[in-house]
């Protein structure tokens, strides 16, 4: 079992310079290696960087069910040296984990798994989402090229039963002081869009990707002062489509993508001046700022 491994780093006698038993030899790289056998040194595939693939191989290992939720993942200085890269690239990778909250890092402790039934490990993998700039930009655009289809679609055959939906949706981002319900109502609002429509290729294209949709939303709602603009959006949008007007359903869901997409860039800034932080910030040699 991986967390069975004791890391170098939190060995007291290590640490107070006294002789160590066997059992408390250093583990070497092959047999890091023996223990971790889907994991190998990493080749670069341009123009991805390095910490993009670290990420991918971290990702699959997660995913193998070898460290079980709860469990603490190898030491950041072990899966360096199993991967062959600089443990600034397995922080790297832990970061973006931990965004995506398959992982938790706690200072000082290590980083556990946290679970992995989650439908967002094998869309994380499929879609690209923290594993470069480019391609969630990518991810972005074709997120509201769908939503604003929909939106159009929805002006023109939604019913009274989908438009009870979405103002209670509405209603609810409207009066909640909870982030988490304030989320679900979002989440929920796109998907009673896309279920207004009928067309049920383009609702199931919308579920497959809700979990992506939650992180994002999550990342801006949880932002000081961004939801008052959030709530502003969907209503314009709900307005529309109760008009059954597509021409405007379709404009007022552009603005809301605009909107949505300039607040989600704001909080990648600062998550990218938060892991620029110097690395002396951190406690111990294998803490992980999450």
């Amino acid at each position: 079992m991986v967390t069975s491994v004791r890391s170098p780093d939190s060995d007291p006698a290590a640490a107070a310079g006294r002789p160590r038993g066997r059992s408390r030899r250093p583990i070497d790289t092959p047999t890091m290696a023996a223990m971790l056998p889907d994991l190998g040194p990493v080749a670069q595939r341009n123009p991805e960087p390095i910490s993009s693939e670290v990420t991918r191989r971290l990702l699959d290992y997660l995913i193998s069910g070898q460290v079980k939720p709860g469990e603490r993942l190898p030491s950041e200085r072990q899966l360096a040296e199993t991967l062959g890269v600089g443990r600034s690239h397995v922080r790297q990778a832990i970061k973006s984990l931990t965004v995506l909250g398959l992982v938790d890092a706690r200072q000082g402790d290590g980083t556990y798994l946290k679970r992995t039934d989650s439908p967002l490990l094998p869309l994380a993998i499929e879609w690209g989402l923290l594993l470069g700039a480019k391609r969630s930009q990518d991810l972005v655009e074709a997120r509201a090229e769908l939503e604003i289809l929909l939106a159009g679609l929805a002006a023109e055959s939604r019913d009274e039963t989908a438009l009870e939906e979405l103002r209670r949706c509405v209603e609810i981002m409207q009066r909640t002081t909870d982030n988490d319900e304030f989320v679900r109502a979002d989440v929920d609002f796109h998907l009673g869009i896309a279920r207004s429509t009928g067309n049920q290729s383009l609702f199931q294209v919308m579920k497959s990707i809700r979990s992506l949709m939650q992180v994002w939303i999550q990342r801006v709602a949880y932002a000081p002062g961004t939801r008052p603009a959030t709530w502003a959006e969907h209503s314009a949008v709900l307005e529309a489509i109760e008009a059954g007007d597509a021409v405007a359903a379709r404009r007022a869901m552009i603005g809301h993508m605009e909107g949505a997409a300039d607040r989600l860039q704001v909080t990648l800034a600062e998550q990218e001046h938060r892991q620029a932080a110097p690395e002396e910030d951190s406690v111990g040699p294998d803490a992980v700022k999450p």
